[in-house]
């Protein structure tokens, strides 16, 4: 038996197969946890071990908008949960702590777990327990975990979920930066936006009418100084996720297009692709190289949720630009139309400016309509909880020439109009001195505003920044 079994080492040896592939595990370690955006690093070890994993459950109360509160059920204090890095092979003694103050009952379903509900039939903990079991990591791939305790649907809708990644045993391949994001839906008894504390509701929930989507657990959880940051020429490696509990996610970056997406979490990949589905409970990992600076946005590209539900995060790119991939806005020229204002002087044709107020106003209303009134609506009232109203608006009619900064430059961040509090993206719209002078004097001439003039010196006296901030 002896002589047999020094053969078998020998054969196994002399074929190139290291012992460790038979599943020797060598030492332990305790896993690096981290809380949404950021990864832990990449394994460098060769061999596979034991992983020790501890991770807190905490119910706390925290902002999910501007002045909203919400009682969050955590994975580690964060919504999602804290991300988990291991290797394909490894053996993982999973403990599960739910904390004092805890009010119910958790468990744990991690999809990368082959066994009874995912780990859920032996992690079931009360406030002030600890649950212990272990698996064997033994497919490679993004999973998403969550809460099994019924109801399921209430602990996951509550921000009990998560992303664990088990690496190939080759390892994943190196990029400049890694990301983690994951999208959820939140269902609340007052309706998006209502300020304070808002507790969740059942019924909206079933019936699958949520009132935030969002990414990482609140709305703006990635802009301003929270945004994602990549310098030009770097490569970014996202791992997507989707809590649900309900909603399919279309993710999509605006402005990019992703080299490799590794479809459901995956080995498998696709390449050139630019928005992919990531079911609820599912994930995806997605990869691109960062080509030109500016803002590029990402989206849920049902897009009502984006932009009136909050699925909406930044990555700040910094770097010299590259004209030949992008060359940004070249010329503003006129467009007029058979039949538009034109006048003939020497056979040479003119666009007519605004030669009086009345001009000013009517040329101001057509720039309206083309390019503020989707966002801000026709009678100027907005939309609740997504865009400020213009109509007799206090925020605009204290400042104008902070008004054509924001038509001129942009603006992100939280304001507060007519004492309600407002917090997305406007881009810069790209539109000449004469049209933000026109569309501006039309709106403060209308829906009660202060009927000032605002003329194209005005706006040429605004320098051309980067987008502004709220306040």
């Amino acid at each position: 038996m002896r002589k047999q079994i020094i053969c078998l080492m020998a054969a196994v040896m002399g074929a190139g197969i290291p012992l460790v592939a038979w599943g020797e595990m060598k030492g332990e370690e305790t896993a690096i946890l981290t809380s949404p955006p950021e990864v832990p690093p990449a394994i460098t070890r060769s061999h596979n071990t034991k992983v020790i994993v501890k991770l807190d459950v905490i119910e706390k109360k925290m902002k999910i908008a501007d002045g909203v509160d919400y009682t969050f059920w955590t994975f580690g204090g964060t919504v999602p949960g804290s991300f988990i890095r291991i290797k394909e092979g490894d053996t993982v003694e999973f403990s599960l702590r739910n904390h004092p103050t805890s009010k119910m009952p958790h468990n744990i379903d991690l999809h990368a777990v082959t066994g009874p509900g995912g780990g859920a039939a032996s992690s079931f903990t009360m406030p002030g327990h600890e649950s212990v079991f272990s698996f064997k990591a033994l497919n490679p791939g993004l999973y998403v975990y969550h809460c099994a305790t019924a109801p399921v649907g209430m602990h996951i809708a509550n921000g009990m979920y998560g992303l664990i990644l088990v690496e190939p045993k080759e390892g994943m391949p190196k990029v400049d930066r890694e990301y983690y994001v994951m999208q959820g839906d939140f269902y609340t008894k007052g309706k998006n936006g209502k300020q304070g504390y808002q507790p969740f509701d059942m019924e909206k929930a079933i019936d699958e009418r949520p009132t935030y989507v969002v990414f990482n657990g609140a709305v703006n959880s990635m802009t301003g100084d929270k945004a994602l940051k990549a310098k030009v020429g770097e490569t970014v490696r996202v791992y997507v996720g989707n809590g649900g509990p309900n909603l399919v996610s279309s993710f999509h970056v605006i402005g990019e297009i992703f080299d490799k997406v590794y479809t459901e979490g995956g080995g498998k990949f696709n390449t050139n692709v630019q928005t992919t589905l990531v079911p609820a409970g599912g994930s995806s990992i997605v990869e691109f190289k960062v080509d030109v600076p500016g803002n590029l946005v990402i989206v849920d590209h049902s897009i009502f949720r984006t932009f009136n539900k909050g699925s909406l995060g930044l990555i700040k790119v910094e770097g010299a630009e590259d004209k030949t991939i992008y060359s940004g806005k070249m010329a503003d020229n006129v467009y007029l139309p058979e039949g538009s204002a034109i006048q003939t002087i020497n056979d040479k044709e003119h666009v007519a400016t605004a030669q009086n107020l009345e001009d000013r106003i009517k040329m101001g209303k057509n720039v309206y309509t083309q390019n503020c009134a989707a966002c801000h609506q026709p009678d100027g009232k907005g939309i609740a909880g997504a865009f400020p109203p213009l109509a007799n608006s206090d925020w605009l009619n204290k400042d104008a020439k902070r008004a054509i900064s924001v038509v001129k430059n942009g603006l992100s961040g939280a304001i507060t109009v007519n004492g309600n509090q407002f917090n997305s993206v406007m881009p810069a719209l790209g539109l000449s001195e004469e049209d933000i002078a026109n569309v501006l004097t039309f709106v403060y001439h209308s829906w009660g505003n202060s009927k000032k003039v605002v003329t194209k010196k005005d706006v040429s006296t605004v320098k051309v920044t980067a987008p502004a901030g709220g306040h």
